[in-house]
């Protein structure tokens, strides 16, 4: 693995470090996922399993050795070009210190040597912290910032069972 670029934090002397996530960080950002309140937390069995499997396309951030943050990723199977971001997430505490936009900003360099140049997302319309991340991403980087729609609230329910899961828009960064 690289190594990845390191920043300090506003206001403080402590440094973000940015790496590839191990199986032993699954139980942790399974932790930062559920803490969130607004991302759809899978089982830390699934957390562990996408440290083992796509740690190649994930990061975590880690201030004085702990672990505030994480992307998890894969690369696209019929677009290779292309990082697909499944969840991002900074734990409270570290929020506001510009760690989000370094775990992509640091994917994004972690899959340009496998050829991948643009990066995708899902976002629900009433996300605007998130959309404002990847619209800043993509501005600091010089990609294009586009949005279309994708998945409707009526793909996540079953039969007659309901379900609040709001629809989900394609965001695209690309060169």
């Amino acid at each position: 693995m690289r190594p990845f670029p390191q920043s300090t934090t506003p206001g403080s002397q402590s440094q973000v470090v940015f790496r590839h996530p191990r199986i032993s960080d699954g139980a942790r950002i399974h932790r930062i996922a559920a803490d969130s309140k607004v991302l759809d937390t899978n089982t830390p069995y699934a957390y562990v399993l996408w440290c083992h499997d796509f740690a190649e396309t994930s990061i975590v951030a880690d201030i004085d050795g702990a672990t505030v943050g994480f992307v998890t990723g894969y690369l696209r199977p019929d677009e290779p070009g292309v990082v697909m971001v499944w969840q991002v997430a900074v734990d409270a505490a570290a929020r506001g210190a510009g760690v989000a936009a370094g775990l992509l900003h640091s994917l994004l360099d972690a899959v340009a040597p496998a050829g991948a140049h643009t990066l995708q997302t899902t976002i629900s319309p009433d996300n605007e912290a998130s959309q404002r991340l990847f619209a800043s991403v993509a501005t600091d980087r010089g990609m294009t910032f586009s949005r279309a729609s994708l998945f409707a609230a009526s793909d996540f329910t079953l039969g007659d069972a309901a379900c609040d899961h709001q629809p989900e828009d394609l965001y695209t960064l690309a060169p």
